[in-house]
């Protein structure tokens, strides 16, 4: 019988063999292009998804199982600074139409610039 861990680790770990081919950093520059290659990547009809930001900058699309929750996510990611709402599985947020669509991904481009700003904006008030 496979554990709710275990099940979480394997959905990270393909999901993580998918991406590793495609990167992107919010701090340099990022592009239309970058973050329509990252949601091109992930299927859409077998998962949550989730865009998160780590410490570093690096952009992250992962797959989540279909029993984690936000919350869980996040406890599991303190390398995360920053991320969208989970993107729930058949709603067309992530996949190869997705990716295609460049109204859409260049939206969700500015939002995730605009969270990253305001979460480099809250840690600079909190040292402050």
């Amino acid at each position: 019988m496979m554990t709710l861990w275990r099940m979480n680790l394997m959905y990270q770990l393909l999901n993580g063999l998918r991406a590793k081919e495609h990167h992107m950093n919010i701090n340099k520059q990022p592009t239309i292009d970058e973050l329509a290659r990252l949601f091109a990547v992930c299927k859409d009809t077998l998962d949550n998804h989730i865009v998160w930001i780590a410490d570093s900058g690096e952009v992250h699309v992962d797959a989540m199982s279909p029993f984690t929750q936000e919350d869980e996510f996040r406890d599991a990611h303190p390398q995360m600074r920053t991320a969208l709402k989970m993107f729930r599985r058949g709603q067309g947020y992530v996949g190869k139409k997705a990716a295609a669509d460049r109204t859409y991904v260049e939206n969700t481009l500015q939002a995730l610039k605009g969270e990253w700003q305001k979460s480099r904006l809250q840690a600079h008030s909190q040292v402050a």
